[in-house]
């Protein structure tokens, strides 16, 4: 018996091998695939080897693991980042060379305890979990964990498999590296540069082409020092587009200055920006520098530009020409080097017409235009950044699982987001307190619903009652509704057949093919 284990194991193995070998021929021959198309292959070939119910690539970015790509888990997981302090399991991983099996029995929590089963209706822990830490040229890079549901998956003899696979990946991470430099996608070295390539406070969590697009555009345009102007609705997120341009700058090891533009008095405005001496006004006991000083050789953020008064505009036009400030008192000038990025949800062109936006100041500041798309634009990110938020929310909370129900995802893409990433941040802060508040019992285990979530469905008809306009509710549409039915039918069918999409389809009697095409456009592939 045990000799047949070990060639049941050698022939997986070998499988296994010549399985991953072709993905990087694969990869490196078809030039044109993204990384995370390639990182989707290596571990959709590493799920099927070993047999398991997910497997996860994590890139370690500062003090946190980062998915890279994952199979087995439920869509949002994608946009989560995990805190390598919280999770034990992942710090033990990170501290070992080789690879890690934990006790199928052990009370240590997992960082996916919820979001294996994208399948059942209620989140169910992780019974068997591996992973193994990947180096690349000898840095420590990330990790590569494998997950289970079923107690006894993974073996002695799956460790020293995992071993050799790990070697594998580790080449594949590298052939993937130098394709991304030899095509030029990193066009700054940040990291030679000893500076990180990413802050846990200002990263852009996106998938959306449109998205992607913007941020190549802005890594190139953010080595030049032009004004940028930065064009967006209200909570789509310019500060951190702001931040990822002063990142991606020659000026990042400088400091980033944030000035919110509609929250200066009009009476404070230039001494806040320029600076003023003593007795400039009444009480300006001391010479002060501005924030155009205090900025220089940096990046200066002027975000809500439209509101700045008129008087003020007039000196940050003289800014823009001359790099010259002046301070609020003094004839003396003083030549400053700063970056100027400016941000607004307003039409300026507007307050041209109406004398409240200088024109002159208006083309200098927008040089380089960058309209940022809505997040009802870019809809591949919803559960992306609802997944990132739910993490928050989880460690801030002390849950050990905080995740969405299929019904939730679903409102959640339905929904058009006229408060954008910052409406679906709060939603999700809002549902998981009211969630936690009508427990009646002490559970750290929380699934959304949606009538936690309390969208409320976008108006199909207004009608006029004064001189306002006013939303009528509206029930589901009718597609929306037999969508729903389709999803929930399709859930029910794969959770009775555990997972199996053959059997599934054969007792929805509906062809196999059909069903795989239906399940991607109902977003449950």
């Amino acid at each position: 018996m045990v000799l047949f284990t070990q060639l049941n194991w050698v022939f997986i193995t070998l499988k296994g091998f010549f399985a991953m070998i072709d993905a990087l021929l694969l990869a490196d021959l078809t030039t044109d695939l993204t990384p995370a198309i390639r990182f989707q292959r290596l571990v959709y070939a590493l799920k099927e080897i070993f047999n398991c119910g997910a497997v996860v690539l994590l890139k370690k970015e500062a003090e946190q693991l980062r998915p890279i790509a994952l199979e087995g888990l439920v869509k949002e997981a994608l946009g989560r980042r995990f805190k390598v302090a919280e999770h034990p399991r992942l710090t033990t991983i990170l501290a070992s060379r080789e690879p890690i099996i934990f006790d199928p029995n052990s009370q240590v929590p997992d960082p996916y305890d919820g979001l294996l089963d994208a399948l059942v209706g209620e989140p169910l822990p992780v019974h068997d979990c591996m992973g193994v830490s990947l180096y690349v040229e000898g840095v420590l890079w990330g990790a590569l964990t494998l997950d289970s549901l079923n107690a006894g998956t993974f073996t002695c003899e799956s460790a020293l498999v995992l071993k050799r696979y790990a070697l594998l990946a580790e080449t594949f991470i590298r052939v993937t590296q130098l394709e991304q430099e030899r095509l030029g996608w990193r066009s700054l070295s940040l990291e030679a540069r000893g500076l990180p390539l990413v802050s846990e406070s200002s990263e852009i969590i996106a998938q959306s082409e449109a998205i992607t697009q913007l941020l190549h555009e802005l890594k190139l345009v953010a080595q030049s020092d032009l004004p940028l102007l930065l064009l967006g609705e209200t909570g789509v997120g310019k500060e951190l587009f702001a931040r990822f341009i002063h990142q991606h700058s020659q000026r990042s090891s400088k400091p980033m200055l944030h000035i919110n533009c509609a929250a200066l008095p009009e009476s404070l405005a230039e001494s806040e920006l320029f600076g003023h001496v003593k007795g400039a006004f009444s009480g300006a006991t001391q010479d002060r520098p501005g924030r155009f000083e205090a900025a220089d050789g940096g990046t200066l953020f002027l975000d809500e530009v439209g509101e700045l008064p008129l008087s003020v505009q007039a000196k940050l036009l003289r800014v823009l020409q001359s790099g010259e400030i002046q301070r609020l008192g003094s004839d003396a000038t003083k030549k400053v080097d700063v970056r100027i990025v400016a941000a607004t949800n307003r039409h300026l062109q507007e307050g041209i017409k109406n004398g409240a936006f200088r024109a002159d100041l208006y083309h200098r500041l927008s040089v380089y235009p960058v309209p940022i798309p809505p997040l009802r634009e870019r809809p591949d990110d919803i559960l992306l950044l609802a997944g990132h938020f739910l993490e928050l929310n989880r460690s801030r909370l002390g849950l050990r699982c905080l995740r969405l129900s299929a019904a939730a995802e679903y409102a959640l893409l339905q929904y058009p987001w006229p408060g954008n990433v910052r409406e679906l941040e709060h939603v999700i802060s809002r549902a998981a307190l009211k969630t936690l508040a009508r427990q009646t019992a002490a559970n750290d285990w929380v699934s959304l619903e949606p009538e936690e979530l309390d969208l409320a469905r976008p108006a199909m008809t207004k009608v006029l009652e004064g001189n306002s306009l006013q939303a009528e509710a509206s029930p589901l549409p009718l597609k929306s509704q037999v969508d729903l039915c389709q999803r929930q039918a399709i859930q029910q069918a794969l959770e009775r057949t555990e997972g199996n999409w053959s059997l599934a389809a054969k007792q929805l009697e509906v062809d196999s093919s059909n069903l795989h095409k239906l399940a991607k456009r109902l977003q449950l592939k």
